[in-house]
């Protein structure tokens, strides 16, 4: 994936300084795929590198903000429908925490914009398990390999990224 790392720098996704993460670590730098996701080129490569891990997984599953667009762009190239997660119940209309259809028992693909500790994926899996769907394995554009890989094994998903962050630097 060296177009897609090439394209992620070209755009200024990977950006440098003083930057509070999900995660609440402290980092020198910041990578926003966020912004690389709003380019039809770069979506369109994230999709095509993810499309080649899918598996046998009945649906895929993103959190918003960030895995929205890229759970969207998958599941137009893999056919596969997707889910959106909230990071919270709604207060109003259906109170979903889960947006879209699904059985209990169904194999789900968890996408992901960045990992870093990988709370944000455990949480997806949370989320989606305790609906009785099935979670093994996750796909994510950076891996900044800061923890996300270990703290996936420890609850039985594997983390499959299409970038490191040391390719980026």
């Amino acid at each position: 994936m060296s177009e897609l790392a090439d394209k992620l720098l070209e755009c200024g996704a990977v950006k440098f300084g003083d930057f509070t993460l999900t995660s609440g670590k402290k980092s020198s730098y910041y990578v926003d795929v966020k912004k690389a996701s709003t380019k039809p080129d770069i979506l369109g490569l994230i999709a095509e590198g993810m499309n080649r891990l899918v598996g046998e997984e009945h649906r895929l599953a993103g959190m918003e903000l960030g895995a929205v667009p890229i759970a969207v762009a998958l599941s137009l190239k893999c056919g596969n429908p997707y889910l959106i997660l909230r990071k919270g119940a709604r207060k109003h209309g259906t109170g979903n925490q889960i947006e879209g259809e699904f059985n209990a028992g169904e194999k789900i693909l968890l996408v992901e914009d960045v990992a870093t500790t990988g709370g944000s994926i455990i949480r997806s899996a949370e989320i989606l398990r305790n609906a009785g769907l099935i979670v093994d394995r996750a796909l994510v554009v950076v891996d900044r390999e800061e923890g996300a890989s270990e703290a996936m094994q420890k609850i039985g998903i594997s983390l499959e990224p299409l970038v490191r962050i040391s390719d980026l630097m």
